[in-house]
């Protein structure tokens, strides 16, 4: 398996706050647990779903999950870069208008 591969099935979800849809036991569903998980055979002579499909399936939404989180920590860094610049501004223009240099 590529060392690539294998770094990103180590990754964890990205910890959520407790909302008021969530309690703050819930956990997500990482993408290691979708890859990992595994289905029981069927008995002799019985249907059931072709493993290879169903694993590749599980791949496949792993890699969707993985990607999702990804996208969650840029936007959540984004808006904690965003936060913080506004905080900036704020102080500014407080400490402008304290001195008397506000033109508003």
């Amino acid at each position: 398996m590529p060392f690539l591969l294998q770094l990103r099935r180590r990754q964890l979800p990205v910890r959520q706050q407790p909302t008021c849809y969530r309690s703050a036991a819930y956990r997500p569903l990482s993408p290691g647990q979708v890859r990992q998980r595994r289905f029981g055979s069927t008995s002799v002579g019985r249907r059931g779903l072709d493993p290879a499909e169903v694993y590749a399936f599980l791949d496949r939404i792993a890699g969707e999950l993985s990607a999702a989180y990804d996208a969650l920590a840029r936007s959540r860094e984004e808006a904690d870069r965003v936060r913080a610049a506004l905080r900036r501004w704020q102080s500014e223009q407080f400490q402008a208008r304290s001195e008397g240099r506000w033109q508003g």
